[in-house]
């Protein structure tokens, strides 16, 4: 727990000068109060601004941008802190898929700013109390911030209407998120389900208008991008790991999504400028 102010004067000018993309292994939270922040999530510069949430989870690509002006709470995080009651509460929040940037309701932007600062007294508190009641204080806040976060515009909550195709589609991305190296067609997830193709279809174009097999094949070209971006991979080690038998099926893959060869774009991604702007 820190301030965003404080983690750019600590660090001096790493990761931004020059730019380094990264994979996250915590979950990055940043509330904004004041100016604006700028930060690429999975290759988008999201532009974050007072009274917005910026939350990059682990497992996303990001890539920072030199300091600014932007002022606010800097809260990080492992993904095994919440409690497993909580955890289920907050999955619709942290989930893989969940928006970026998070605009809560403007009248709960004074109780969030302020549990923020209770958690960062209580981060720097260390030594004062017992260190049990310590840690269970920075959980608690923790987990009080978050549950006001769920409630955000954009974040659909547990048990809203058609909550079992909901639930099949949730339970579809979790074992996406799992398997997709290895397992590539509707019909292995189906089976892994236990439905069949056409109840697990209808269910993810219930939640999203797109077919099983666009998901996966969205999901393995965002794997790539992020493997290739910096060229810390090169597209055959990449190939590989996606579970293609030929690096050259890779390649036409890669080539009919991005209009770019794997080496085009990797060559593409170290000598641009970040792409454009999304609030």
């Amino acid at each position: 727990m820190s301030t965003v102010e404080d983690f750019f004067a600590q660090h001096d000018d790493w990761p931004w000068n020059p730019p380094r993309p990264g994979r996250a292994t915590f979950h990055y939270l940043i509330g904004v109060t004041e100016g604006e922040l700028r930060h690429d999530v999975d290759h988008v510069t999201r532009t974050v601004t007072p009274g917005q949430w910026l939350w990059v989870r682990p497992g996303h690509a990001q890539c920072w941008h030199p300091p600014g002006a932007a002022r606010g709470a800097f809260i990080l995080f492992e993904p095994d802190v919440l409690r497993p009651d909580i955890a289920r509460l907050l999955a619709p929040l942290t989930a893989h898929e969940a928006p970026a940037v998070l605009s809560p309701h403007p009248d709960d932007a004074a109780w969030l700013q302020q549990t923020a600062l209770q958690l960062l007294d209580e981060h720097r508190a260390l030594g004062r109390r017992p260190l049990d009641i310590h840690h269970a204080l920075r959980r608690s806040l923790l987990e009080s911030l978050l549950l006001r976060l769920v409630n955000s515009p954009g974040i659909a909550p547990i048990g809203t209407a058609g909550a079992g195709r909901a639930d099949r589609y949730g339970r579809f991305l979790d074992a996406l998120e799992l398997h997709f190296r290895e397992l590539h067609q509707a019909a292995d997830y189906a089976e892994l389900l236990g439905c069949s193709v056409r109840t697990l279809s209808r269910a993810a174009r219930d939640a999203t208008g797109k077919g099983v097999r666009e998901l996966i094949d969205e999901r393995r070209l965002l794997e790539a991008r992020r493997l290739l971006r910096g060229a810390q991979w090169d597209a055959r080690t990449v190939a590989v790991h996606l579970g293609f038998t030929d690096p050259a099926n890779f390649g036409r893959f890669f080539r009919d999504r991005t209009g770019l060869t794997p080496a085009a774009f990797a060559a593409d991604e170290a000598t641009t400028v970040p792409p454009p702007l999304l609030g």
